[in-house]
């Protein structure tokens, strides 16, 4: 690729009419946190203190639960196709056959589990976009995790379509979690939301 096919701090915001591939992006180097989407590079808020608080207490809980051939990851980037790569707060992913010493994205079809957990002005990425990119991509879970009352976290679950899942059906609410999270996909795992804001 010719060093004039790349997107520079200057020229990023002025992709070709088809778009901006994640080569052409990927050693890109801005004064911001960003995703990759359809080609455009989309600026990501900065979190809160609970966003990274919640964050984090989570990723520790499913560390402890983990089962082989999983593992997890913050902030991974996670390759939809050449012109979107996104960043979940937490993926899980099935790591057999990839060298996670080494790995850059993870390849969607390898996700099992997508989680975002909600700031200001991130709603309608995490409600609408991603569960749809997820769900072409045939993640089989998506947690969307918001504030609730007492700023205890909760859980909202969503799960594909079983019986479409292949055709990237929409994601549907398995289950809204509140006080305690308690599920078996993708592995057994039971978590006090209450823990996860303690200081």
């Amino acid at each position: 690729m010719n060093a004039r096919d790349r997107a520079t701090p200057e020229t990023w915001m002025h992709p070709p009419p088809d778009g901006w591939t994640y080569d052409q992006v990927k050693g890109l180097g801005l004064q911001f946190d960003w995703e990759f989407v359809d080609g455009g590079i989309v600026v990501r808020e900065m979190a809160d203190w609970w966003h990274d608080a919640v964050r984090d207490k989570l990723y520790l809980a499913l560390m402890s639960a983990m089962v082989e051939p999983f593992t997890a990851n913050i902030e991974r980037c996670v390759m939809v196709d050449e012109r979107t790569v996104v960043k979940s707060d937490i993926v899980l992913f099935d790591k057999r056959g990839l060298d996670v010493h080494t790995l850059d994205c993870v390849p969607a079809d390898r996700v099992v589990l997508a989680i975002e957990v909600s700031s200001t002005g991130t709603r309608p990425v995490e409600r609408f976009l991603k569960p749809g990119l997820y769900a072409e991509a045939g993640t089989g879970s998506y947690w969307r995790v918001e504030r609730g009352e007492d700023d205890v976290p909760v859980v909202h679950e969503l799960s594909l379509h079983a019986e479409t899942a292949r055709n990237g059906a929409p994601t549907r609410e398995r289950a809204a979690h509140v006080g305690t999270l308690k599920t078996d996909a993708p592995f057994p795992i039971e978590i006090d939301l209450r823990s996860l804001i303690e200081v």
